[in-house]
């Protein structure tokens, strides 16, 4: 009952097919291999008669394999005729008969400078989508931060501290690692430059402006969006697909508030303390190979920092750390919420989401300089 049967006889021009057995999905590689076969040795037929009434399993994977047979010998001009089986089968035969009968519909290429402004059109769309959701999540936010203030006994101190050891105190060495190189390079590359012209010493106004103003913030703010972020995104979205939100809202909580507003304010008050730790580990890093390299002493090192920094560029870096871990944690909550309902949706969201923070980070970063240098910071 279990064996695949199709045996062929030739009578003239004309092919006599019995079949019997299992015509079913868990022997599709001897039915698969039989067909082939059948195909190669027998070029002359003109007709063909496959008789089915030997079949004991017939299932849709053969139906679909008698069908395809069929096909085959009608495009090449022969006729085929099916005998013997039964009647409940025969439905599903109809339904095999009745798929893929019309050709896949040519895609039209269109005129490759319309499809450039349909492109950029729909890329306008998107970052408009993520503004307006940006926007939502942030209004949400405002509004469970006041419930929190007028209502403080009902914040939940736990899970923030739960969320600030994850975020602020697991993440400090790597960003002191990653800051560290990040100064060292900055370092050397100026050392190596500023060497042509004499003014080696430089380099040191280099890495302390620099470092302290811009690109300590920002490689710190890259990195926390990378680390927590997508991490924010992947908890947050998990949660959707298994309707734990949704469990939280039938039992009368706000999920924002529960789970939201606790990792951004943890975001809010690490990033600066984050950015500190990693500017001076750049600054360290940048120091250590201006000795090792440049041949500048460490007294000379923080004797020159002293004199090209001041105040208000550090006041400019830490200023700018707060609104960043902000717009990190709104982007990664609000795809989290986005999420559906498959792993796949997951992994696009929590993609989406650091590519959007780190984008947004690096807009709002620019937008910071234009803004301090018109007040003269």
């Amino acid at each position: 009952m279990g064996e695949v049967l199709l045996t062929h006889k030739l009578v003239g021009e004309r092919l006599e097919l019995a079949a019997g057995g299992s015509w079913t999905a868990n022997h599709a590689g001897e039915l698969e291999a039989l067909i082939d076969r059948l195909t190669s040795e027998t070029p002359k037929a003109k007709n063909v008669s496959i008789d089915m009434a030997g079949v004991r399993e017939f299932d849709t994977f053969g139906a679909w394999l008698l069908e395809r047979l069929t096909r085959q010998w009608s495009a090449a001009g022969r006729e085929a005729v099916i005998v013997g089986l039964p009647e409940h089968d025969l439905g599903l035969l109809e339904e095999m008969h009745a798929v893929n009968r019309k050709p896949a519909p040519q895609r039209e290429r269109g005129n490759p400078i319309v499809n450039s402004l349909a492109a950029l059109g729909r890329g306008g769309a998107e970052f408009g989508r993520i503004l307006i959701v940006f926007a939502e999540m942030l209004g949400a936010v405002g509004v469970a931060a006041l419930r929190v203030i007028v209502r403080p006994r009902e914040y939940r101190l736990t899970s923030t501290v739960n969320q600030f050891d994850r975020v602020a105190w697991q993440a400090v060495p790597i960003i002191l690692l990653i800051t560290f190189l990040i100064g060292a390079i900055i370092s050397q590359q100026g050392i190596f430059h500023f060497r042509k012209f004499g003014a080696e010493l430089y380099s040191v106004d280099l890495v302390g402006i620099l470092v302290l103003r811009e690109i300590g913030v920002l490689i710190v703010a890259i990195m926390v969006a990378g680390r927590s972020g997508s991490s924010y995104t992947a908890e947050l979205g998990s949660m959707k697909m298994r309707e734990e939100i949704d469990a939280l809202r039938t039992m009368g909580f706000d999920p924002v508030e529960v789970l939201i507003l606790p990792r951004i304010l943890v975001l809010i008050v690490a990033m600066p303390v984050l950015t500190f730790l990693g500017s001076m580990a750049a600054l360290y890093g940048g120091g250590l190979v201006a000795w090792l390299y440049g041949g500048i002493s460490p007294d000379i090192y923080i004797a020159r920092l002293t004199e090209a920094i001041s105040l208000t560029h550090f006041q400019v870096g830490m200023i700018k750390a707060p609104f960043m871990g902000l717009v990190i944690g709104i982007v990664a909550c609000a795809e989290g919420l986005r999420v559906k309902g498959s792993a796949e949706s997951l992994g696009l969201q929590t993609t989406n989401s650091v590519v959007e923070s780190i984008f947004l980070v690096i807009v709002l970063d620019g937008l910071f300089a234009m803004f301090f240098a018109s007040i003269g910071m």
